[in-house]
């Protein structure tokens, strides 16, 4: 059985909040249940890495809890937040401009080294 779960947030839109709940809550349980979970935030996606994005987004209206308090959540949990290279450019992001949940920034090769070699399962959002 894999040992890590890796998260691909890709199609994922969150500028559609409701979308966001499933893939974060998911990456929360597994990690709450001991497993290595990697969320690697790319396209529209990669956005939540952004500081202030995440904070002013809810999954449902009238929550009191953010997208950002989601996040949160699952990185205490022991879930691992990756922004994909591109994002920077194409939302005009630098280090400096990511959330401290976000580990760091990762590349399509990173994505599939992990698929190819390593023993992980993957769920793509």
């Amino acid at each position: 059985m894999a040992e890590k779960l890796i998260i691909v947030m890709a199609n994922t839109d969150p500028r559609n909040g409701e979308e966001l709940g499933a893939p974060i809550f998911q990456a929360t349980v597994a990690a709450a249940m001991e497993y290595e979970v990697d969320v690697i935030c790319t396209a529209t996606a990669g956005r939540l890495m952004k500081k202030g994005v995440a904070e002013s987004l809810v999954v449902k209206p009238g929550s009191p809890k953010s997208v950002y308090d989601f996040i949160k959540d699952a990185h205490e949990a022991g879930a691992k937040f990756y922004c994909c290279s591109p994002n920077l450019d194409l939302f005009d992001m630098t280090e400096d401009d990511l959330i401290p949940e976000c580990e760091g920034i990762v590349g399509g090769a990173y994505l599939i080294e992990e698929v190819m070699e390593g023993d992980c399962k993957v769920m793509t959002y």
